[in-house]
């Protein structure tokens, strides 16, 4: 993955978990805008998050960050 879409998503997390707590879940939907005006780095999260690394749609940020971190 892309470094640029692995701060995004380290940047995404640490936000949610401040406003949110540790326990706050996301999707890989989280890490982009509304609309898709970058179809390609949406679709490498979610070979990152589907494929790769089978997880559900909704997973703990707190996880997602130490993954993204461990450079899974």
């Amino acid at each position: 993955m892309r470094q640029e879409l692995r701060a995004r998503i380290i940047e995404i997390c640490d936000k949610k978990i401040a406003s949110k707590g540790d326990q706050v879940g996301l999707s890989f939907y989280a890490f982009f805008k509304n609309k898709n005006d970058n179809p390609e780095e949406l679709m490498e999260a979610a070979t990152w998050w589907i494929q790769t690394h089978k997880l559900d749609h909704f997973v703990k940020a707190k996880k997602i960050k130490e993954m993204i971190k461990n450079g899974l």
